[in-house]
């Protein structure tokens, strides 16, 4: 059974958990074509967790953590 994570911030825990997650991967796409990126959204609104999204996808020292990005 999924868990619905409440808290969890980051992104590694919550794939290996099994957790349900909103794909956000657009947000990649958007971070890639933008020059500068401003994160303005409410509390409790997953800024955290876009951003440990975004640095297992870019870092060069998580390699053996690609199959969180799929």
């Amino acid at each position: 059974m999924k868990l619905i994570p409440p808290g969890i911030e980051n992104f590694k825990e919550m794939i290996d958990k099994n957790a349900y997650y909103v794909d956000k991967t657009n947000l990649i796409i958007d971070v890639l074509n933008e020059q500068v990126v401003l994160c303005t959204r409410p509390r409790r609104f997953s800024k955290t967790l876009n951003m440990s999204m975004l640095y297992y996808f870019f870092s060069i020292k998580e390699k053996d953590n690609a199959y969180l990005i799929i």
